[in-house]
């Protein structure tokens, strides 16, 4: 009978893949498991390395993951895709060691614990091997950061190994971020009821094969997980990301705008039909400027999980986002010249086309450029 699973979340590390269900298999003896690779469509063919392997092994899945990218929502997706009663979640690049596992499954079996950790920070534990000085001080500063935020008091809430019942996670799956990639912190902000701990100090290891699964983004994650555990039920993460990202547009478009404008002789009252000509050209301009600017930065921030990579995909993407913000182009530019045309000052005018703009973009972008028609 199926007694635990092991969910590994992974992207390119296909190397990785025979190497540690040799180390499962040797730390999981007398345990009836499963491992599910949950794999971000790697290019190197990790997912049908575990297929490889899947097929002389049936305790060996995969779930390749297709326009969608995140560690957090792996993770979740592989806990609900088992029959086990209890799940672990680890990397698989051999930085976690699975020679904890017996450990923690009898800690969370007996009934005495609800959750079972690997820390880097536990009396015990050590970070020598990692070699990167930096990120342990980086993950020092994070796990303050977030015990203040979140009020989860354990030595490492970033922790990337635990293990828990699968009942605990699928009772709460439904208000779980799946938001970055700490999704331990995630469990423990979001269940109401208090859980019990056990900590198991943690030899930290540095990566065998493969590249990182956390990339330039991982403190911008990280903020917005917290964000996300602290006001996304009040203003939903995604809008609030767009909504800032477009607030920087808004500087960047007056940056433009005042430069255009300057060019023309820095007129901020128009009374014919010559001057408005000027407005609309430097409005145009700097709607066009700030999409670009929004563009970039949503795809690599706002949409990092559906995230355009390469020159033909981004061009593409951007076609697609001028494409469908250009009704709202159009509504910012006609809404702010109308206004000139009543009297009202030039940059007042302008924010008001671009706040008119902006709802149209973020409904449309949303459907039809990181996501499916």
């Amino acid at each position: 009978m199926l007694q635990l699973a092991v969910i590994l979340p992974t992207f390119n590390e296909r190397k990785n893949i025979a190497p540690m269900i040799e180390r499962l298999d040797a730390a999981l003896e007398g345990i009836a498991w499963e491992a599910i690779f949950v794999d971000d469509n790697s290019p190197d063919g990790t997912a049908e390395e575990a297929r490889r392997i899947g097929r002389d092994d049936p305790r060996v899945r995969v779930i390749e993951r297709i326009g969608r990218r995140g560690l957090a929502s792996a993770a979740i997706e592989g806990m609900c895709a088992t029959a086990a009663p209890i799940v672990a979640v680890m990397d698989a690049d051999h930085q976690h060691d699975p020679a904890l596992l017996p450990g923690m499954y009898e800690a969370v079996n007996s009934g005495e614990y609800d959750v079972a950790y690997a820390s880097r920070f536990a009396e015990g534990a050590s970070t020598e091997a990692w070699g990167r000085p930096d990120r342990v001080k980086a993950s020092g500063l994070a796990n303050r950061i977030a015990r203040r935020v979140t009020g989860v008091q354990l030595s490492d809430p970033m922790s990337g190994f635990f293990m828990l019942r699968a009942e605990t996670l699928r009772a709460d799956a439904h208000r779980l971020s799946g938001v970055g990639f700490k999704i331990l912190l995630d469990i423990l902000a979001t269940v109401d009821a208090p859980l019990r701990v056990k900590e198991f100090p943690m030899n930290f290891a540095a990566r065998a094969e493969g590249e990182s699964k956390l990339d330039r983004t991982v403190v911008f994650e990280f903020l917005i997980g917290l964000y996300d555990k602290w006001l996304g039920r009040i203003i939903p993460t995604r809008f609030a990301l767009f909504g800032t990202i477009g607030a920087l547009g808004v500087i960047v478009h007056m940056a433009v705008l005042a430069s255009v404008l300057g060019a023309f002789g820095q007129k901020v009252l128009y009374h014919n039909w010559s001057d408005q000509i000027e407005f609309i050209i430097a409005q145009t301009s700097a709607a066009v400027v700030a999409m670009t600017f929004n563009f970039m930065l949503n795809n690599e921030l706002t949409y990092a999980d559906k995230r355009l990579r390469g020159m033909v995909p981004l061009l593409r993407g951007w076609a697609k986002f001028a494409l469908t913000c250009s009704v709202g182009l159009l509504a910012n530019v006609g809404a702010a010249a109308a206004l000139m045309r009543m009297g009202f000052h030039a940059y007042p005018a302008a924010i008001v086309g671009i706040v008119v703009g902006s709802v149209w973009n973020f409904a449309l972008s949303s459907k039809f450029v990181w996501g499916k028609y």
